[in-house]
């Protein structure tokens, strides 16, 4: 069971939702970044949307995502994001290993916190963004 299991606390992830342009088309996407001197492995991500639009209640599809090897200090793109999602929460859920040992963390964008006012240069990524740490 999940309550048996030792977590340890995560450090050097962070994840970013940032821009870029493609073919003179701006297209959204979310990254996962790894600033640890170690790889991580078996890296499975849950993401999700959900909150209210106009006084109802919306909730996206779950998606679900498996990296086999993130590289000591290296970046993956996670998924591509449409830029109408965020109006909602858009949580992600890590969990990864460190040799035999388990990571797990959930990241959650509020809903409007990804607009004009708070995007970033991100140097990891070399793109314009939010980051989450």
């Amino acid at each position: 069971m999940k309550k048996d299991i030792d977590f340890h606390p995560v450090t050097g992830i962070k994840l970013a939702i940032a821009k870029e342009e493609v073919n003179g088309i701006e297209e959204w996407a979310v990254y996962i970044i790894n600033l640890n001197l170690i790889e991580l492995n078996t890296v499975m991500i849950t993401s999700k949307g959900y909150g209210t639009i106009e006084g109802e209640e919306k909730k996206t599809s779950v998606l679900r995502h498996m990296i086999k090897e993130l590289g000591a200090e290296s970046i993956a793109k996670i998924e591509p994001i449409d830029p109408e999602l965020f109006v909602l929460n858009n949580e992600y859920w890590i969990s990864y290993y460190i040799l035999d040992q388990i990571f797990d963390k959930k990241f959650v964008f509020k809903a409007n916190t990804v607009n004009e006012k708070n995007i970033q240069y991100i140097p990891e990524l070399g793109l314009e963004g939010i980051i989450h740490p």
